[in-house]
Order: C-alpha cells, then structure tokens, then sequence
C-alpha cells in the first residue's frame, strides 16, 4: 500500500513551479510568525504560573536555564516551521512512523471512498495533518500518558486525521482509490486557481 520513501536518507525534492514560489513563501511566513506568536503567548504563560518557590538569589535549581537559554530561539517542533535538512530529517523519521506503524495496522484497504497515495510526502495537507498525527502519538503513547493515552490517541486524533485524509474529496481525491491503478496527482489549491482573496 506505501512506497518506501526514495533515498530513505534524503527524499527527493518537490518541484514547484516558479510563479507558485511567492505564494508559498508567503504562505509560509505567515505561518512562521503564527508559531511565533504562539510561543510568546506560551512563554508569557508560563512565567504567569510560577509554582517553583524562589530559593532566593543566586541559587540555581538543577536543569535551570540560564539567561542566555531563555533568549535562545526554540527549534520548531512542527514540520511546516522548518526548513532544510532540519525538514529532511523530519520527513524521514516521519515516513519510517507512516509506513511501518501507521499503515500496517491503520492503512486498510484503498477504495474510492478511502483513497490514498504512496507518495503522501508531497502531499502539504498529508504531511502536516500526519506530522500532527506522530506528535501526538509521541506523546500519547509514553509511559508519563497513563493508561487512558493511546485510547485518547485513537479518538482525538487517528480517527478524525485518518476521515480527513482518506476521504473522496481529501488530499488524496486525484490519487490511487484502487491497488490495481496506482495514480498520483496534487490538487490545486483556491490560491492557485486565482481564487484567493
């Protein structure tokens, strides 16, 4: 049902055409100033609820970040915030989670009412909503999750990821709905059908 993932090591670029290039520039800088804005507001949360007393000053707690830490930028943990290798070696840990866990218990058979496509990572939607999906699962399946983390896993987030990207008018809705027929093909987005406001 999947393809390994060509060059395990390093995926093939995706080729965009050339007019595309700005709106996805764009589109990713807003983005990226989104996560931003986000890690502010996580930050100023968490200096609200300070629940370690003051020890005083000059004492340091172990694992305490310094003040040169705290003006560090926090690596994206999202796959749509990074670039580069950084984004290579992502997508790479993130196909080895698709195709020898995901799809081997969750895949089920392809139909034209459960489409799917071998080369899912030049899907955008299909590897964000899939990155989610490991982020997730990462944290939902630790030990630190309880008992109750892989069923919270199962119905919060495999189920409705799953309806989304394998539904007739998903990601996929161009792709392979049958074995015997292999078939890939992106859809076009609102932005590049001039449908954007």
């Amino acid at each position: 049902m999947s393809d390994p993932l060509p060059g395990a090591s390093e995926p093939e670029p995706i080729r965009i055409p050339d007019e595309d290039l700005d709106d996805i520039v764009s589109a990713l800088n807003r983005t990226m100033a989104e996560v931003r804005q986000h890690g502010v507001l996580l930050d100023r949360l968490g200096s609200e609820v300070d629940t370690e007393p003051d020890t005083g000053p000059g004492s340091e707690q172990p694992g305490a970040e310094s003040a040169d830490d705290e003006l560090a930028v926090p690596a994206p943990l999202f796959i749509l915030a990074m670039g580069g290798e950084q984004y290579a070696a992502e997508l790479a840990g993130l196909a080895n989670w698709v195709n020898h866990l995901l799809l081997p218990t969750y895949g089920r058979e392809i139909s034209s009412t459960r489409p799917w496509c071998a080369r899912w990572y030049e899907h955008p939607e299909a590897v964000a909503r899939l990155h989610a999906l490991w982020l997730a699962w990462q944290q939902l399946t630790a030990a630190e999750a309880g008992h109750t983390g892989p069923a919270t896993w199962h119905r919060d987030h495999l189920d409705h990821t799953l309806l989304q990207l394998r539904s007739p008018d998903g990601p996929f809705a161009a792709c392979t709905t049958s074995p015997a027929r292999p078939a890939h093909r992106l859809l076009s987005t609102p932005e590049q059908l001039g449908l954007a406001a």
